[in-house]
C-alpha cells in the first residue's frame, strides 16, 4: 500500500555500514501529537498542580513522538474509561465537602439574569442557519487557516473568517423549540458560541507567536531541514488571553516567564 501511494519501496536495501543494513524508511505523514511532550503526572495521574489530572499522550509516560495515532487514542480511551474514574475519586474523597450555596445572593441573581438573557437572545434571533451548519463551517475555517501548518498570511484570513462567521452566528441562527425543558438544539448553539471564541483565541495567539514550537508549527519559522524553530528569546513565556468582552475589543495579554532549573532547554530534533 505505502509503496502504491508513494512509488517506494520501503523494503530495499540501500548500503550497509559497519555491518549494518540500512534500508528506505517510511515517510510518516506528520500529526500534530509528534511534536507534543508531556506533562509530569504521578501514579494517579495528577499533575503537580493539585485537582488537575492529565490523561492520554499528554501525560508524560508515552509522549507523542513515541507513537502512532492508533496508541495515542488508545491510552486516551485506556485513562479516560478505566484509569481516572478510580484515580480522580481518591482526590475528590480527601477534600473539603462545601455548604450548599445560597441563591438568594445579588451576584447569584445577576448571573442568573444574564444568562435568562443570553437564552433569550439566542431563541429570537430566528434566523435561517442551523447551529450544525454553522458549526461545520467552524470547522472547515480552523481545518483550513488554523491547522497544523500555520503562516501568517493563513491566520490573518482564518481571523476575518471567524470575526464573519460570528456575525452570521449572532444574526442567521435557527434555535427551533422552546426555551423551557431539553432543548438540545438550543444547549448546541450556547456550546457552538464559545467554540467560536475559542477559535479565535487559538488563531490570535497563533499569529501572535512567531515561532515554531510543541503543537504550534509557523511555516515561516522552521530549520533548512524541516524541523520546528523555537524563538526563546521573544518567546519564551506562558501566554494568557484576557477575554474583553463580545465586541471589537482586542484580548489583552498577560506573561509569564519560564524558569527551568531542572533540565537543559534546548530544541528538539527527532533526527538524531
Amino acid at each position: 500500500m505505502y509503496e502504491e501511494i508513494t512509488d517506494v519501496n520501503p523494503g530495499e536495501f540501500v548500503k550497509s555500514v559497519n555491518g549494518i543494513d540500512y534500508y528506505k524508511p517510511m515517510m510518516i505523514f506528520p500529526a500534530i501529537h509528534y511534536t507534543m511532550g508531556g506533562i509530569w503526572v504521578d501514579y494517579e495521574l495528577q499533575t503537580t498542580i493539585p485537582g488537575l489530572f492529565a490523561i492520554g499522550e499528554c501525560n508524560f509516560s508515552d509522549h507523542g513522538a513515541n507513537r502512532l495515532g492508533a496508541s495515542a487514542l488508545m491510552q486516551g480511551l485506556a485513562d479516560g474509561y478505566f484509569v481516572l474514574p478510580y484515580t480522580i475519586q481518591n482526590y475528590l474523597s480527601d477534600q473539603a465537602v462545601w455548604p450548599k450555596l445560597s441563591t438568594d445572593t445579588p451576584e447569584f441573581a445577576e448571573a442568573e439574569k444574564a444568562v435568562d438573557a443570553e437564552i433569550d437572545r439566542l431563541m429570537g434571533i430566528q434566523g435561517k442557519r442551523s447551529v450544525d451548519s454553522i458549526h461545520k463551517e467552524l470547522g472547515h475555517i480552523m481545518w483550513e487557516h488554523v491547522g497544523m501548518g500555520r503562516t501568517k498570511e493563513g491566520l490573518e484570513e482564518g481571523l476575518k473568517l471567524l470575526k464573519a462567521l460570528r456575525k452570521e452566528f449572532n444574526e442567521n441562527l435557527f434555535v427551533p423549540g422552546k426555551k423551557e425543558g431539553l432543548n438540545t438544539e438550543l444547549d448546541k448553539a450556547i456550546h457552538l458560541r464559545d467554540f467560536i471564541t475559542m477559535g479565535e483565541l487559538v488563531a490570535t495567539d497563533a499569529l501572535h507567536r512567531e515561532e515554531s514550537c510543541g503543537g504550534h508549527f509557523r511555516e515561516e519559522h522552521q530549520t533548512e531541514e524541516g524541523e520546528a524553530k523555537r524563538d526563546d528569546e521573544n518567546f519564551f513565556y506562558v501566554g494568557c488571553w484576557e477575554y474583553q468582552g463580545a465586541d471589537e475589543k482586542a484580548p489583552v495579554l498577560h506573561k509569564e516567564k519560564l524558569e527551568y532549573e531542572a533540565i537543559k532547554v534546548q530544541i528538539r530534533n527527532y533526527k538524531n
